[in-house]
């Protein structure tokens, strides 16, 4: 009877614990290879998700007022694709309107890059080596950048079908969400718990970037608008898009407008831009936007830096965007699933109480 729970504790633990480790990082390492490989297809895939997810709140409500599900679907697709459409719609509108204003400056432009030169060479930079640095820089540089984005949105149209397509579908599957819901907190509510904090989260991410974001491209097109900068709207379409980016998507929507302040106005409008587009968007999206996120998602902000690095390596510009939308869900996956890892969150989170709970029992997801 003695040796009874030493043979119970040596069958127990069948694999060293270190070698446990490394098959999961070996597992993970071959997963992230996998969806490299195939981002074109798991980016739209997961985008279509998550648009779904953030339109499903107005097929349920329309339901509970004696809506039909077939016609609550349909009233939640349109809805879906209406968004879908409007913001590709605007981005190749507004980069073919800026293809037709560039050659208007390629001469200021040229005429700049010869400053530049200039300068250089005045401060002992010899004509070779300015040449070399500079050389490739010019007005048909510019122009061809310009075309080769509009190009490239035009493109998507697939990745645009692909996203329809899916979505159609996962609308379709979503009427019996609530029930299949219900089953699963009746059979494995750990998980239930997970998956309903993933859509939960996901939706107040959405929420408080979407307000936000609204709120920076109103401000960035009336300071545009007010310096005159040309296509402000465009401008502040690319604040809206680009503050979906964690962290640093302020820097990638302040070029554009200061490059184009600097070919209307001089250097002090591209100052002004830059100033005034920093004392905007530097308090909202770096001080501000990031303790909402945080408290709306549960993820600290250092969580979400790195999500961006490396979400925008895996999947490229869509990956990048979709950062926090998807470490919210390998999130949900790996630790919030099992009560056994919950205690991770304390690294993880935002912030944390005082006093944390412990993991969870299997009946705690259905309080």
């Amino acid at each position: 009877m003695a040796d009874t729970p030493v043979s119970d504790r040596s069958s127990a633990r069948t694999v060293p614990r270190g070698l446990a480790v490394l098959v999961a990082l070996a597992s993970i390492t071959v997963v992230t290879a996998g969806i490299k490989v195939t981002a074109g297809i798991v980016g739209p895939v997961f985008l279509a998700l998550i648009l779904v997810i953030a339109v499903h709140p107005a097929g349920t409500y329309l339901r509970r007022h004696g809506w039909p599900r077939w016609l609550s679907a349909i009233v939640v697709l349109v809805a879906l694709y209406g968004i879908l459409v409007v913001i590709f719609g605007s981005v190749v509108f507004s980069l073919g309107r800026l293809t037709t204003i560039l050659p208007d400056y390629a001469d200021k432009f040229d005429d700049l890059v010869d400053d530049v030169k200039q300068f250089l060479q005045d401060h002992g930079v010899a004509t070779a080596s300015a040449d070399s640095i500079l050389g490739n820089i010019d007005s048909h540089t510019l122009i061809s950048a310009a075309g080769s984005l509009l190009s490239s949105a035009v493109s998507l149209t697939s990745t645009l079908i692909l996203i329809i397509s899916v979505a159609l579908f996962l609308v379709v599957d979503s009427l019996g969400v609530d029930d299949r819901t219900a089953v699963l907190r009746h059979v494995r509510p750990n998980i239930a718990e997970a998956m309903i904090g993933f859509t939960n989260g996901t939706r107040r991410y959405l929420l408080v970037t979407t307000l936000f974001g609204f709120i920076v491209a109103v401000l960035d097109a009336g300071v545009l608008w007010a310096i005159g900068i040309p296509l402000p709207l465009l401008w502040g379409l690319l604040s809206f898009i680009t503050n979906y980016i964690p962290n640093i998507g302020f820097v990638l929507g302040v070029v554009p407008p200061a490059v184009l302040g600097l070919l209307e106005g001089g250097p002090g409008t591209m100052l002004l831009v830059i100033v005034v587009y920093s004392a905007i968007n530097v308090v909202l999206q770096s001080f501000v936007q990031p303790k909402f996120v945080g408290d709306a998602v549960g993820l600290s902000t250092t969580i979400t830096f790195l999500s961006l690095v490396v979400w925008g390596w895996i999947l490229g510009p869509l990956g990048a965007i979709l950062a926090v939308p998807l470490t919210i869900f390998v999130k949900s996956l790996l630790v919030d699933v099992d009560p056994q890892t919950r205690w991770m969150n304390i690294f993880i989170a935002d912030t944390v109480s005082a006093t944390p709970s412990g993991p969870s029992n299997e009946g705690s997801a259905d309080a």
